[in-house]
């Protein structure tokens, strides 16, 4: 019998409430982010019926073209941004995402405050941390992050709620994630949004509030 996306998120489920006992971690303190970028509403559709009701996005405008129709058939959906984010989008990204997770740039910052005050809304952002320092990737380099969220806080005057990073490659993830932790908690945040399919178990082990995970749900993508 072939395995369907909801039997997929079953077992995700089943080892993130495994993963969050093995670390000693209370049942729910990881909230799961499925990723659903390149699919389109009739394989979300499933997995909203199963139960998920929060989501990750990288493109804003193919989150646009696709969960709007989705909110009005489905309550309580949370839409989390994921992706790079370009300051000209800032307003299509505050109107149709619920939090940003990839704020690592002064003029994306701003932009966003602009909009959200704009807008009434007040999103929840985390500061992407370029653990790797790998020089094709967004994101903050780790000793500049410091200066970066008290910039965005107490500047700016973002919601900062936690930090995000996506390991190298090649890398073994737990000397990022505990990095990441490391950064988080001198700053006083309590958010970590770190793990995806391949790694979300090592992820919860070292403190992951977040994780996303979308092929070990989805299956694999077809980029086109």
């Amino acid at each position: 019998m072939t395995e369907t996306a909801i039997d997929r998120l079953k077992s995700v489920n089943a080892d993130l409430q495994k993963a969050e006992a093995d670390a000693g971690r209370e049942n729910g303190s990881v909230n799961l982010i499925a990723v659903s970028k390149t699919f389109g509403a009739n394989d979300i559709r499933p997995v909203l019926e199963a139960g998920q009701r929060v989501f990750g996005e990288n493109r804003v405008q193919e989150a646009m073209g696709k969960w709007p129709a989705l909110r009005e058939e489905f309550d309580g959906i949370e839409l989390h941004l994921i992706g790079p984010l370009q300051s000209n989008k800032a307003k299509e990204a505050v109107q149709t995402f619920d939090v940003v997770h990839t704020v690592d740039r002064e003029k994306i910052a701003r932009a966003l405050k602009t909009e959200m005050e704009k807008q009434g809304r007040n999103l929840p952002c985390f500061v992407q941390v370029n653990t790797g320092e790998e020089p094709q990737k967004a994101g903050i380099a780790p000793k500049e992050t410091d200066a970066f969220i008290r910039l965005c806080r107490d500047e700016i005057g973002l919601n900062i709620i936690g930090l995000m990073c996506i390991p190298p490659v090649e890398d073994a993830p737990g000397p990022h994630f505990a990095l990441l932790e490391k950064i988080a908690r001198r700053n006083g945040l309590s958010q970590l949004s770190m793990g995806m399919s391949s790694d979300y178990e090592t992820a919860v082990d070292f403190g992951a509030t977040y994780v996303r995970v979308g092929s070990a749900i989805f299956g694999s993508r077809d980029y086109g």
